[in-house]
């Protein structure tokens, strides 16, 4: 059986630095990490791609909002699907031509995807995940009467939403099995949507958002995945980042990583959510992860660079 790997690609792994983020820019970016992911599956890896949404989802908000004159705004739950739908469609056909460049005859599907949630998960009465434009005081006045929970930043008023912890994912067993036919998955983009399982009813959305490394890792337990590979914008995890005594991490044991998670060396708006997903990780019986630069993915993967961590 081929060894299996979840990817998951960072919110800005698409969007550069700098970058205005046009359709054109976020499939030149695409291409490029499709090659790395090639590399993977030319090396005897079954492979599971998740991705961020975050400038995606946040610019349909916009458009959302920007448009509700003219035609009905859409929810967010909505919004998160159309995202995952449009950020699926361009990893789906830029894999799929990398693959056919190496000869390889492999299908690529992209799944939308649904995520069990706790209904009474303490975020839904204290949300904090900031979504979508910057608003200015006006504006955020205005989203108040209609509703929203407002929170004041550095560049303005953003509206923020529950972000509940993922407990599975409703598609798992899809997803292995697609796996098991050897088949290249999308799945799990910007954290999947969150959905409730009412008694009587079944499945029902929420207003909220989930984080993409926690689902990521429920899909790794879920499709019983040996690698963990989290590409974002650094190349190294740090202790005491962005301070004098900065120190990357190389490798490291889940012990020491926990001693230094539980003294809050990684916040929750940061680093915090790839950590505990690594945790989670290797302690459901996952052999490793990775943590790099979405653009060192082969390096990473070849542990050359990245933070390796392992039991």
């Amino acid at each position: 059986m081929r060894k299996r790997a979840i990817v998951a690609l960072g919110g800005n792994a698409l969007i550069k630095k700098d970058q205005d983020g046009t359709i054109y820019e976020q499939f030149e970016n695409t291409r490029e990490i499709s090659k790395s992911i090639v590399k993977m599956i030319k090396e005897g890896w079954s492979v599971v791609i998740t991705h961020g949404n975050g400038p995606q989802v946040g610019a349909i908000l916009l458009q959302n909002d920007l448009a509700r004159d003219v035609t009905p705004p859409m929810p967010l739950g909505i919004c998160v699907a159309e995202s995952e739908g449009l950020i699926g469609y361009m990893i789906q056909q830029c894999m799929s031509n990398a693959l056919k460049k190496e000869d390889i005859n492999k299908p690529v599907v992209a799944l939308i995807t649904q995520v069990i949630v706790d209904e009474d998960d303490p975020s839904f009465s204290n949300p904090t995940k900031p979504i979508g434009p910057y608003y200015n005081e006006d504006e955020a006045k205005e989203a108040l009467e209609e509703g929203y929970q407002i929170t004041q930043q550095p560049d303005g008023w953003r509206i923020v939403v529950p972000s509940p912890d993922p407990k599975s994912i409703v598609e798992g067993d899809i997803i292995k099995k697609m796996l098991e036919d050897d088949i290249v998955v999308i799945a799990s983009g910007g954290g999947g949507m969150p959905v409730i399982e009412k008694e009587g009813w079944g499945l029902d959305g929420l207003e909220a958002v989930i984080d993409k490394d926690l689902a990521s890792e429920r899909l790794a337990e879920a499709i019983d995945a040996e690698l963990l590979l989290i590409l974002t914008n650094v190349e190294k995890v740090c202790l005491n980042f962005n301070t004098r005594n900065e120190k990357q991490l190389d490798k490291i044991s889940l012990d020491e990583l926990k001693k230094y998670y539980e003294d809050g060396q990684f916040p929750p708006g940061s680093m915090g959510p790839k950590i505990l997903a690594a945790i989670r990780f290797i302690e459901s019986g996952g052999k490793k992860v990775i943590i790099s630069y979405v653009d060192k993915a082969w390096d990473a993967f070849k542990e050359k660079t990245g933070t390796i961590i392992t039991k």
